[in-house]
């Protein structure tokens, strides 16, 4: 995660003097957005001397401190016996699906009962890829039909955690976003299914990002959020290029905060968020 900033440092480190737009453009570049960038800018400029990359770190750290929710608990089983219903959103090839396997197994490390519904029934290789998921982790995956309404997949599978008293559902939807009606019909409906069976369902809205693409998970940020509220994200690919800027320009222009993390390819590269170590590890 640290790779842009460390490589930022180093071209401040070795000059004899800040070229303050350069500087401005680097930070806008991290995904950081042009207000916080700004803020940076304005605040080292307010130190009135020569600044050193200690300088910029040390501001840039405050900044996104600033900028960042304090942490969260994580989900916790209901008092009252009934499934806690997550539901995970989000363009394909954002790691969605794989999220969704993961904070699966975050769960169950904690000694919690879960199911994983495989609602993303326009792309069979997302069914396909949650089941070997489930396999290999062994969580208990209900899929639908090829094709199925993603809706009934969801209920039923709420229906399956219900009757189990599972603890947690999670319900992995289709990752469309080509068109806004199509995306809040869906969603929606996804969500008055749940609701029919416990109206409190469901109890967590998590969209998965991908680091690496910057304004463009800004972009899906707004769309989806407009769909379905959203409660936070999970971050994906912070461990290749992916420069961890983008979830606090998402929580800072938006208020969806960062909840979860994923930090590579195995399943246990998945952390809850912590703010200290997030804002350390990016710069």
């Amino acid at each position: 995660m640290a790779g842009f900033f460390k490589s930022l440092l180093n071209k401040i480190t070795n000059r004899a003097e800040i070229d303050w737009d350069d500087l401005e453009a680097d930070l806008i570049s991290s995904d950081l957005g042009i207000r916080m960038s700004t803020s940076i800018i304005d605040e080292l400029r307010d130190l009135g001397r020569e600044v050193s990359a200690d300088d910029v770190v040390e501001t840039t750290r405050r900044q996104i401190a600033k900028r960042l929710p304090e942490n969260f608990p994580p989900p916790a089983p209901r008092a009252d016996g009934k499934p806690f219903v997550i539901l995970v959103v989000g363009v394909n090839g954002t790691g969605k699906t794989t999220s969704s396997a993961k904070l699966g197994l975050w769960l169950h490390q904690r000694g919690h009962t879960v199911i994983l519904a495989a609602a993303d029934t326009f792309r069979a290789a997302a069914v396909e890829q949650l089941q070997r998921w489930g396999e290999r982790l062994r969580l208990p995956v209900v899929k639908g039909n090829p094709n199925a309404d993603p809706s009934s997949v969801c209920f039923h599978a709420h229906q399956k955690a219900i009757a189990d008293r599972t603890q947690f559902l999670i319900c992995d939807t289709a990752g469309r976003i080509h068109t806004r009606h199509n995306l809040m019909e869906e969603l929606g409906k996804i969500r008055r299914t749940l609701a029919k069976q416990d109206e409190t369902a469901p109890h967590l809205t998590l969209l998965v990002v991908d680091a690496t693409t910057g304004s463009n998970a800004l972009q899906q940020a707004k769309e989806f959020h407009k769909a379905s509220p959203l409660d936070g994200l999970i971050v994906t690919k912070l461990d290749g290029s992916g420069k961890g800027g983008i979830a606090v320009t998402i929580h800072d222009q938006l208020g969806i905060p960062p909840r979860f993390l994923g930090t590579g390819e195995e399943p246990a590269a998945f952390s809850i968020f912590d703010k200290e170590s997030f804002v350390k590890e990016i710069l």
